[in-house]
């Protein structure tokens, strides 16, 4: 009898023992995954907030994920993690181990896009982008101005010029209302920083102006070394009442009817946004101004130009007198 207890005593260790280095090798040998899933193209799994560990196992299985539900399940019990998995979406690629699939779970890294709004955009175009990308969950069709700035928690607000262009990353799935409020935080927090760092003697009144300008900073030049002068001209202009005549602030009050050629009966239309015909910046904003622009905006050149014109190659001709910018002019639009 006693013979027989250490025997079955034998198994019973030996049992665990190779239970253990099956376990073992189990959470260290990657997990099979659909034939079609590689590094480009990873398995996608959306894990539902509030989901339990035998939830989050059965949804990784039906995703794909080719082992048993049960096992999961209990690796994650035995792990002591299975509160600590987070919802979100994710991706596996192949060589995902249980151990890491766990892992990324625990830590919460979830796969993300990225969704770029470019300097010198204005809504139509930030829109579009939104619009174009398949990552994004579309809650914006059909709103007008004032009820997409409303969706956002920004009501009465005009959405030209209130989004930062920059890259933001985010969940599959994520609404495109959810960037543009990213965005819209982006840039209060930037316009602040830089209103804060505004010259004594700037002709603005306040951080709502700054915008402005800085958006038509940001249409008349893509050269950082122009912005400041080109914000010293608009500066000296705004101080003494002369009218801005800037051409972006016409295009933009075209709006859809601009075909790229500006006219003179153009500047000569009286709209809210031509500064030929009205003195004082636009009403809004007219693009998304970029960083570099909203800085230039507070904190222009001290120049005596009050004029410039575009050399053709990105920079500009800065003038002191009428008659050295119609001879700027002449050199560099008329070529004579």
């Amino acid at each position: 009898m006693l013979r027989l207890f250490k025997l079955l005593l034998l198994l019973a260790v030996a049992a665990s023992l190779l239970l253990a280095a099956a376990g073992a090798w189990w959470l260290q040998h990657p997990l099979s995954l659909p034939a079609e899933v590689n590094a480009q193209a990873p398995l996608q799994v959306r894990i539902a907030p509030g989901a339990s560990a035998r939830a989050v196992a059965q949804t990784l299985v039906r995703a794909g994920v080719q082992t048993s539900p049960s096992l999961l399940h209990a690796w994650f019990r035995l792990s002591g993690q299975a509160r600590a998995i987070q919802a979100g979406s994710y991706e596996f690629a192949p060589g995902t181990t249980p151990r890491s699939l766990l892992s990324k779970l625990v830590r919460g890294e979830q796969a993300l896009r990225s969704i770029t709004l470019i300097e010198g955009w204005n809504i139509r175009q930030v829109l579009q982008a939104l619009r174009n990308s398949p990552d994004l969950q579309q809650d914006l069709e059909g709103l007008g101005h004032a009820e997409l700035m409303a969706r956002i928690g920004l009501p009465g607000r005009h959405p030209e010029g209130r989004f930062f262009p920059d890259t933001y990353r985010v969940a599959p799935h994520t609404p495109a209302s959810e960037v543009l409020r990213l965005a819209a935080q982006a840039m209060d927090q930037r316009l602040a920083l830089a209103w804060a760092q505004r010259a004594s003697d700037t002709p603005l009144r306040s951080a709502e102006e700054a915008l402005i300008l800085a958006s038509i900073i940001e249409k008349e030049t893509g050269l950082d070394s122009d912005r400041a002068q080109i914000s010293g001209v608009f500066s000296n202009r705004l101080r003494i009442g002369m009218r801005l005549q800037a051409d972006p602030t016409v295009i933009y009050g075209l709006g859809e009817r601009f075909d790229g050629n500006l006219r003179r009966i153009d500047l000569e239309t009286d709209t809210p946004y031509n500064t030929y015909t009205r003195a004082g910046l636009p009403p809004t904003p007219i693009a998304m101004p970029g960083w570099a622009s909203l800085l230039a905006a507070v904190q222009p050149a001290s120049t005596p130009a009050m004029y410039f014109v575009a050399r053709g190659d990105g920079s500009s001709e800065f003038s002191a007198t009428l008659a050295q910018h119609n001879a700027a002019v002449r050199r560099y639009i008329l070529g004579r």
